[in-house]
């Protein structure tokens, strides 16, 4: 069967997973036709367990954790799953993602973490449930660093390109101080402003339109 979903670099596994086709993606998974992480750059570096967060597939998710996929990997602003989930209100794959022991505290290029964007979406079940997951994750890092159990956290090549994407941000740092919703401005006081709603949504979903 041929997909046609999505230009770019998306790989056959990205275009089953947004499609939320489970038999698909298990038979590619189970031949090894793509590899799991690879990051599709036309679409901020998504990879399908991006896709299957921001979808709410709980259940792709698992599939995809259980054939290798790793759950720190970043997008280009530095999203994990986690992001994708608490942006588009996905509980049942934060929930997943939790169980999976995937970092829930993880902050983003602008510093914003899964519970930050799940307040600034309106996702209070989410924000919710994050703010105890914030703290187990935590703990779980804490134990594990006692107890020598190596942890998968860390997407090394992100953070190789973290410091070019500081210098030259996708969303300029001036045009958020002039369009910051007021009342998170009220809410936070002096506290670091996240990055607007407008930009994390094209962030999120524009396909490339900078060639």
């Amino acid at each position: 069967m041929t997909i046609a979903l999505l230009p770019g670099t998306m790989t056959e596994l990205h275009e089953a997973v947004a499609l939320g086709d489970y038999d698909l993606v298990d038979e590619i998974l189970r031949t090894g036709r793509c590899d799991p992480n690879h990051k599709d750059v036309d679409w901020h570096d998504r990879t399908p367990l991006h896709w299957a967060a921001a979808k709410g597939q709980s259940e792709l998710v698992k599939l995809l954790v259980d054939h290798g996929a790793r759950h720190c990997l970043r997008s280009d602003v530095g999203w994990t799953a986690a992001h994708f989930a608490a942006e588009s209100g996905r509980l049942g794959v934060l929930r997943t993602l939790h169980s999976l022991h995937a970092a829930m505290d993880a902050a983003d290029l602008f510093g914003d973490t899964p519970k930050r964007l799940a307040e600034i979406y309106g996702h209070r079940d989410c924000s919710r449930f994050l703010e105890i997951a914030e703290v187990e994750s935590r703990n779980y890092r804490r134990t594990a660093a006692m107890k020598g159990i190596p942890l998968d956290q860390r997407d090394e090549d992100w953070e190789l390109k973290k410091e070019e994407l500081e210098r030259n941000p996708p969303c300029s740092w001036e045009n958020y101080a002039s369009s910051a919703p007021k009342k998170n401005q009220k809410k936070r006081g002096k506290q670091k402003c996240a990055l607007p709603i407008s930009c994390h949504q094209q962030l999120a979903v524009q396909s490339k339109d900078t060639g």
